[in-house]
């Protein structure tokens, strides 16, 4: 059974805070499955997007992970960018969770990220 997606943006956000980085709910989406995107703030301007992996990227031991794939072809991409993948996320899917956390390294703590 797959966590639902509020259970699941408690627990990152604590995670982050244990590796002392600066994380927000920036759009609260559907509490039992809304998709989740998670922004990477590199507080330089420019910023990474990574959002749910296509269905036909999970594999069959482990079909209820979350996965995530990185959403635009540039990465790191300008704020702008981002914020306009955002956009036009969330008109299209209402139901969207949007993260952001402030990390110039670019870390992120997603356990499953596919290339």
């Amino acid at each position: 059974m797959r966590l639902k997606s509020g259970i699941w943006v408690a627990a990152y956000i604590r995670r982050c805070g244990v590796e002392g980085v600066f994380a927000a709910v920036r759009r609260r989406g559907a509490e039992d499955a809304g998709a989740v995107f998670v922004i990477v703030n590199r507080l330089n301007g420019t910023a990474d997007l990574y959002g749910p992996a296509p269905q036909t990227a999970f594999d069959e031991a482990m079909p209820f992970d979350r996965a995530f794939v990185s959403v635009l072809k540039e990465s790191p991409a300008p704020e702008s960018a981002v914020e306009a993948f955002i956009a036009k996320e969330s008109r299209f899917d209402p139901d969207v969770w949007v993260i952001e956390i402030e990390e110039p390294t670019g870390r992120h703590f997603l356990d499953r990220v596919l290339r």
